[in-house]
């Protein structure tokens, strides 16, 4: 199986594997500006060049070599289990994309028939009931994740643990995981453990948000799209996230961890 969704410096400094919708744009841009000292011109998931990735062939094998012999630091980022299917929502499903169509195709009215989500449209300024339509959403997500019908679950929804895990079961090891919501913090402990050709400041560097201005805003808080039913549906799809990661469950207002990841944990648990 190797170590799909894993990206690596050409200089081989950092190995980082990939969760979608946990600033992986800005970690993207981030890796390559510290080989090469510039930006990649376009989305970071676009570049054929300047980055290993383990989507292209000639990558793999000094991505398995670096990974098994622990050579570079390894990482990831996680997010708030509640946010992270939320902005997956808005994104993916009501937003359009960056090739000016819907997300997958035929996925938003398949959505639409089976489940009677809305998604709204940028002619009418994306006007639609967003509690109501992100809970049908959140119906889908459950059915794909818990049955993979009517499809197989989609990496932007999948759980997070998911994506860590394949790391840890072909041969790696994390050295730090650490929290979208304190990114700064995080990522300078990644730059701190590794060395770069190119000075990396955290505080001039720009947030790569890719999706953003391409759908609705969010018109509510957090909290207020998730009814018990919701937030049953959400522990069942991330009951270990929620655990692994130390968000707090009770609280989807609450974005902020409520406890330290514990990696020996992690690798332990995720390592099956």
């Amino acid at each position: 199986m190797g170590f799909p969704g894993t990206w690596m410096t050409e200089s081989e400094s950092m190995v980082y594997r990939v969760v979608p919708k946990c600033a992986c744009s800005t970690i993207g841009q981030i890796m390559y500006y510290s080989d090469h000292g510039t930006f990649f011109d376009g989305d970071i998931h676009d570049s054929k060049n300047g980055l290993h990735k383990w989507a292209q062939d000639d990558s793999q094998p000094l991505i398995e070599r670096n990974v098994k012999a622990h050579k570079s630091f390894a990482f990831t980022c996680v997010r708030n289990p509640y946010q992270r299917i939320l902005s997956s929502f808005f994104d993916k499903i009501c937003g359009i994309q960056r090739n000016g169509k819907r997300y997958r195709g035929n996925l938003v009215p398949q959505l639409a028939q089976k489940y009677g989500v809305e998604v709204g449209s940028p002619e009418t300024d994306f006007d639609f009931d967003q509690i109501k339509s992100f809970r049908r959403f959140l119906l889908f997500a459950r059915d794909t994740i818990r049955w993979r019908k009517p499809m197989e679950p989609d990496i932007h929804w999948s759980a997070m643990s998911g994506h860590i895990s394949t790391f840890i079961v072909n041969g790696g090891r994390y050295d730090h995981i650490f929290y979208t919501e304190m990114f700064n913090d995080g990522m300078q402990v990644v730059l701190d453990k590794t060395r770069h050709k190119h000075a990396v400041d955290l505080k001039k560097i720009p947030r790569f948000n890719e999706s953003e201005g391409h759908g609705p805003k969010r018109a509510h808080p957090v909290e207020e799209y998730f009814d018990d039913l919701s937030r049953h549906l959400v522990w069942e799809i991330y009951k270990r996230d929620f655990q692994l990661f130390k968000y707090d469950f009770d609280n989807p207002g609450n974005k902020l961890p409520i406890g330290q990841i514990d990696l020996d944990e992690v690798h332990a648990k995720l390592g099956d």
